[in-house]
């Protein structure tokens, strides 16, 4: 390829038209209380040296004797796991994972089990209904769905220095398009520079560690066309660990997290406070380059490379400088994938939570570790700090406006936009009973999301367990031994109440809307004493928010689903009731949901020692995906119709 190298520019930082979003309308009525005093606003650098000396001047004050908190002088490179989990409007209607027509020729089809209508979240399988795309075992297969043949096949591992191995994938779907994003295999990479000779100390002017690779180490994306035999059209790869991705429209947003290519040196003879301010030196000689993002990309027989510029990072008040928030857009219309339009925040987050208008960053605030009584480091105050980017329009998302609320979230379902409000649900511990719930409700005053009511003592001892949002209502399960429901009354934002509890044996992971005012629950059964007995499936009847009553429960003894976890895993048809949930036995449990009860259909058991993670349904048929194969059954009775093996 011919090597193109262009970098972002570093000019007047932070352009107006970043910080600029629209508004998230709050009611009238509402009071305008004060905004916390921590909220967590975003500003831009003046320039690259004021850049280097605020990232300096944060990392020196988190960094401690083994570097920047728990883990990282393991070295282990951290990725983190994708949770569960569009401007396609006319679909919005429809609840999520429920069928929809992609065309006037495409037959009736699920869609992955997501959050929010209209923010496509990625997933291991996609289907337009005509179509299915699923990558597994680093293997990227197309199957026509009419004929039931494998009709395209692709090496997701191709190209990666000569290693084969089996990389953590998924994709979103566009047309003839497939953007496919690829986990980097897990390996060590040095955090700690340890003297060979125990007698000589570590060199602490070696501010990176020379076993890195000159480019960037990370996720790679592949933009795959689909319209014959599957090819690589596009790539991309950038610095950090993949955190989670929306699509809307032809959109998609990609969020990467990075730390800073730091090495910190280590002399066991050292105090604690040695090792500190040896550490401290290693970042006050670090360049720019240690925290910003580096990227490649490649289209054609072209190769680019850069850096994301100083002028697309901003920060917040406080911030640790130990790592960064890449957002990343796609034109999956397009043939190319461009260097990604980055926008970078200097500070960290766990959850991403999309709307078909806007993009929230979520995670742990503060700025670190602070010392203790005993002279220890512990980490800061708990608290959830929350970024809200405008993505309405295509391209770059821009940044509307940002706040914090106590405690920590469990999953992106802990956040909800309606109505202009922000729905928030975290456990936060050191109440007189341990720990406690709330549910915090936010509207946008100008650049900052400020809360206007909340509702307090949740689950006092215990903690969230699955939350779910459905328009003016809330449901909240938290446990220790028996599992409260609570439903909760969120229509008026400045006063949202509690309306009802309901409290039995167990847990519910994951909830899920079903028509006829009923909630289903995926959990698990327990004992008095709180201890799991298997899968449990719950039906809930939640018309009156007083009294919220389950009216049947499913119980595979000592059975587990992935669908607990991973909501891309559950599937529910609300035209015929049919549920689907993989087993960690490998095979899947069907069930038929009514307004009064739960029938067992039967459980599949897929050939070859298939383990399955994932189903779909296309005109009427039911496909089961596996490590192993697709496997073609008849809802209605839980026979298999054919079996596609990978291999």
């Amino acid at each position: 390829m011919r090597p193109v190298t262009a970098y972002a520019t570093t000019g007047t930082l932070l352009a107006l038209s970043l910080l600029a979003g629209s508004a998230v309308a709050p009611r009238a009525a509402t009071p305008d209380p004060t905004p916390p005093a921590a909220a967590p606003r975003l500003v831009g650098y003046d320039s690259c040296a004021e850049a280097l000396a605020g990232l300096r001047a944060a990392a020196g004050a988190a960094v401690g004797p083994w570097g920047f908190g728990a883990g990282w002088r393991t070295g282990v490179a951290d990725d983190v796991a994708m949770p569960a989990g569009a401007a396609a409007r006319p679909q919005s209607a429809l609840p999520p994972g429920a069928g929809a027509k992609a065309g006037s020729a495409a037959p009736e089809h699920s869609t992955t089990n997501s959050h929010e209508p209209g923010a496509d979240e990625p997933d291991l399988v996609k289907t337009d209904g005509r179509r299915i795309v699923v990558v597994s075992q680093g293997m990227l297969r197309v199957v026509d769905a009419a004929s039931r043949v494998v009709t395209g096949r692709l090496d997701l591992s191709a190209g990666e220095s000569g290693r084969r191995w089996w990389p953590e994938s998924s994709l979103l779907l566009h047309g003839n398009r497939a953007l496919v994003l690829v986990r980097p295999a897990p390996e060590v990479v040095p955090a700690t520079d340890r003297p060979l000779d125990p007698d000589r100390p570590a060199d602490p002017d070696r501010p990176t560690s020379p076993d890195r690779p000159e480019g960037p180490e990370g996720p790679r994306l592949l933009l795959v066309d689909l319209a014959g035999q599957p090819t690589v059209v596009g790539t991309y790869r950038i610095d950090g660990s993949l955190l989670d991705a929306r699509q809307t429209g032809a959109t998609a947003r990609v969020v990467v997290r990075s730390q800073p290519r730091l090495s910190f040196p280590y002399d066991e003879r050292r105090s604690d406070a040695e090792r500190t301010t040896v550490n401290r030196a290693v970042i006050a000689r670090a360049g720019l380059d240690a925290w910003l993002p580096r990227y490649e990309w490649t289209v054609g027989g072209e190769r680019h490379s850069g850096r994301v510029g100083c002028d697309r990072l901003s920060r917040p008040a406080a911030t640790s400088g130990t790592a960064l928030l890449t957002v990343l857009s796609f034109d999956l219309a397009t043939g190319r994938l461009g260097d990604g339009d980055p926008v970078t925040v200097a500070s960290d987050a766990d959850t991403v939570y999309g709307t078909a208008d806007s993009l929230y960053l979520a995670g742990a605030g503060g700025a670190g570790w602070r010392p203790g009584w005993d002279g220890m480091r512990r980490p800061g105050p708990e608290r959830t700090d929350i970024y809200r980017f405008d993505t309405a329009g295509p391209g770059r998302p821009r940044y509307a406006a940002a706040g914090s609320v106590p405690g920590t979230l469990l999953n992106q379902y802990a956040l909800s936009e309606w109505q202009g409000h922000l729905r928030v649900a975290t456990t936060r511990a050191g109440s007189a009973a341990g720990t406690e719930s709330a549910v915090h409700v936010l509207a946008r005053r100008g650049d900052r999301l400020t809360e206007t009511g909340r509702v307090d003592g949740l689950g006092r001892g215990e903690r969230i367990y699955s939350v779910r949002f459905l328009g003016g209502t809330g449901y909240v399960v938290t446990f220790r031994q028996t599992d409260p429901l609570y439903a909760l009354d969120l229509t008026d934002p400045a006063a949202p109440r509690r309306t009802g509890e309901l409290k039995i044996n167990g847990w519910s992971a994951y909830l899920h809307p079903v028509p006829g005012d009923r909630l289903l629950g995926v959990g698990q059964e327990a004992d008095d004493r709180g201890r799991a007995q298997g899968l449990q499936v719950s039906l809930f009847d939640v018309h009156d928010p007083a009294r919220p009553a389950r009216l049947a429960r499913h119980h595979v003894p000592g059975g587990g689903s992935v669908a607990e976890f991973d909501p891309h895993a559950f599937l529910f048809d609300p035209t015929t009731g049919l549920v689907a949930l993989p087993l960690n036995t490998g095979g899947v449990r069907l069930l038929t949901v009514t307004d009064t009860g739960i029938a067992d259909v039967g459980t599949i058991t897929l050939p070859q020692g298939g383990a399955a993670s994932r189903s779909l349904l296309i005109d009427g048929r039911l496909w089961a995906v596996s490590d192993t194969g697709l496997a073609v059954i008849d809802p209605a009775t839980a026979r298999g119709l054919a079996w596609l093996p990978w291999t």
